[in-house]
């Protein structure tokens, strides 16, 4: 299995050069996707509901203070990912990239995994929040999304 770290570089060597919030987001997507085709975590890293959205703290803490992220900026393995890991991230880059970080963002605060964390952290909008997203939420929101696009 994956880490964080090594999705994380995968994704910057296909998609190149990005910031520090949309990396956190097409991770998060690539996560969620990822559970619900393949049934399975692509990384053990969790993800916590931080007011912009979903964030990897471990992930965080190796872009801590950067805004742009080059193609080498994440120590990580791109070539650990196994071939379903691979077609689940370049699937999620193919749908998701031409997104904004903000526009990537918005998208996990309507519904799903972020909220329902936020609410059982009752936090509110702007406020801190470590409470961790749960997989079951995840892999059944991603799960919904891949059956409307499929029906």
């Amino acid at each position: 299995m994956a880490t964080v770290y090594d999705v994380a570089a995968y994704v910057l060597a296909k998609a190149g050069s990005m910031t520090a919030m949309k990396l956190q987001k097409l991770t998060y997507f690539a996560y969620g996707y990822h559970l619900a085709w393949e049934d399975r975590q692509l990384f053990p890293e969790r993800f916590e509901a931080w007011a912009n959205g979903p964030v990897a703290p471990a992930l965080y803490d190796r872009h801590r203070g950067q805004y742009q992220l080059g193609r080498d900026a994440i120590r990580g393995n791109a070539a650990a990912l196994d071939d379903g890991e691979r077609e689940s991230v370049d699937l999620v880059l193919e749908m998701m990239s031409p997104y904004t970080a903000h526009e990537l963002s918005l998208m996990t605060h309507t519904e799903g995994p972020w909220v329902h964390a936020r609410e059982r952290a009752g936090a509110g909008a702007l406020e801190r929040s470590s409470e961790e997203l749960d997989d079951t939420e995840i892999a059944d929101y991603f799960g919904a999304l891949t059956e409307s696009t499929t029906a």
